[in-house]
């Protein structure tokens, strides 16, 4: 098998010239608020960005994004990861659990190894896996609840990368993301700046060296939000975002019921330098954040 060695996490894994690239997951990696200005209602995101990234290191790359919004691990290392290997990948990265994680009853144990059933199943054909740690959620209103268990999945993510000679893309050390500006307004998903630099994060993981040297700086400090300003920003946050999930977790939906992949078959992507910048994505259905 290609990838690291089993049981010798490397920091600096050698860069490969993958050709086919399948990505699974959720929210996270269907690129939810980075607007594809090109296709109304669609999103690029970090996955679709690394694609980008890949392309110009062989000479035909194709690349699929199976992930959908609100999707918990089950359906992520189920029949998401079934399609994917049926396109017979050479690189999949699959990162999931996120949305089970906020649930005040996930049993973190069975996550972590569900996903390793996923991660073996990948590597027994052969091909590479990317996984990724949750952010941080310090400082997130009610999520930073959840940081004790997303701890012990890291733990457990570390493990499996370990075991499986798996490339991780180390999210909960990437100091930009504790900055605001780089969330949505929504502070779940990533704004397109945080979606291109996580995109680089990736990249890097993967062995590569990112041109831009400055992907990984902070924002300049800015002054921090008052008291009053950051209570009225919290309950603006409850009413538009946080009411709308409960309600959703009571009913039983999710945001996610009626959107399909946007590039469920592997196809050519554009390179960065190319005049639109983004891989060439289908038009995505309209839809709420997750």
């Amino acid at each position: 098998m290609d990838g690291p060695p089993t049981g010798a996490r490397a920091s600096r894994p050698a860069p490969r010239g993958w050709t086919r690239y399948a990505a699974v997951g959720d929210s996270f990696t269907e690129g939810m608020s980075d607007p594809d200005p090109a296709s109304p209602g669609a999103y690029v995101g970090w996955a679709d960005r690394l694609a980008s990234l890949l392309a110009p290191h062989a000479e035909e790359f194709s690349y699929a994004n199976l992930a959908v919004r609100g999707r918990k691990l089950v359906d992520v290392a189920g029949p998401q990861l079934e399609a994917a290997l049926e396109l017979r990948p050479d690189l999949v990265s699959i990162v999931g659990g996120g949305n089970d994680l906020l649930r005040p009853r996930a049993d973190v144990d069975a996550l972590a190894v569900r996903l390793e059933d996923a991660v073996a199943r990948v590597r027994a054909t052969g091909a590479d896996v990317l996984m990724a740690t949750p952010t941080d959620p310090a400082g997130a209103p009610v999520i930073s609840r959840t940081r004790g268990r997303v701890g012990v999945y890291i733990a457990h993510i570390w493990s499996i990368a370990d075991r499986h000679g798996c490339f991780v893309l180390n999210q909960w050390a990437l100091d930009f993301l504790k900055d605001w500006r780089m969330w949505a307004e929504d502070r779940i998903h990533m704004t397109p700046e945080g979606h291109r630099r996580v995109a680089l994060a990736a990249y890097a993981a993967l062995g590569h060296d990112p041109q831009d040297a400055d992907w990984h700086v902070p924002l300049p400090p800015q002054v921090p939000a008052g008291t009053l300003e950051t209570i009225r920003g919290n309950a603006q946050w409850v009413r538009a975002y946080g009411a709308p999930w409960v309600q959703r977790r009571l009913t039983g939906r999710s945001s996610g019921d009626d959107v399909t992949p946007k590039r469920p078959d592997l196809a050519p992507v554009l390179p960065p330098d190319s005049a639109s910048d983004r891989p060439a994505d289908r038009p995505h259905p309209d839809a709420e954040p997750d």
